[in-house]
């Protein structure tokens, strides 16, 4: 019988890490908890394996500030971040310090399982690239250009209301460029789009 796959759940809220974790194992997968991201910087040098969720709001250290800490150490665990807050500022620091995906609570199961795979499948390819530049640079060419002045500002960490600002244009002008942007990447995430956008260099 083949191992299960571990998660490293840090979360500080119990019920959190307490339906999360049931949630998991019953869909397969082993989990070990963490209290705070101080807790399991302490411990992930004899961590197993595995993908980490990580919650964004934390006391001593948030989840970006981890994932920071992580990387800083040259810990190579695929990282989900988890946020009952979610922005796109928040999204944009966790996707360029690397994360797999970003979450907002209440999650659906079918997402977070998803999210997990890839990180499994990013475990097991190492640091290959989950999408190839070469096909990054075909989906993004089939932006118009207000549609790439749009995501370069969403990849920037702007919200609507300051990229409508810089182009000059309403705020609900925004909102559709952008999820004709996001319909013409096939993106289902922000997450996704702005992988496919930090690929190109669409945030320098």
């Amino acid at each position: 019988m083949s191992e299960r796959k571990r998660i490293h759940l840090v979360d500080d809220e119990e019920s959190v890490r307490r339906s999360t974790s049931f949630m998991l194992r019953t869909s397969g997968y082993d989990v070990d908890t963490y209290g705070s991201g101080v807790d399991f910087l302490g411990k992930v040098g004899d961590a197993k394996p595995g993908c980490i969720l990580l919650d964004v709001r934390m006391p001593e250290m948030d989840g970006i500030e981890v994932q920071a800490e992580l990387a800083k150490r040259g810990v190579k665990l695929p990282v989900i971040v988890l946020t009952g807050h979610g922005d796109v500022g928040t999204a944009v620091a966790a996707m360029k310090g690397g994360a797999i995906d970003f979450l907002e609570k209440p999650f659906e199961k079918g997402a977070l399982v998803e999210a997990l795979e890839r990180g499994f499948e990013r475990l097991e390819e190492g640091d290959a690239a989950l999408a190839s530049q070469a096909e990054a640079a075909r989906r993004i060419a089939l932006l118009s250009p207000r549609e790439q002045d749009v995501l370069r500002g969403l990849a920037r960490g702007h919200p609507n209301k300051t990229i409508a600002y810089d182009l000059g244009i309403s705020p609900r002008t925004v909102e559709v460029h952008r999820a004709n942007a996001m319909a013409k990447l096939e993106a289902r995430s922000l997450s996704e789009a702005l992988r496919l956008a930090f690929a190109v260099g669409l945030d320098d």
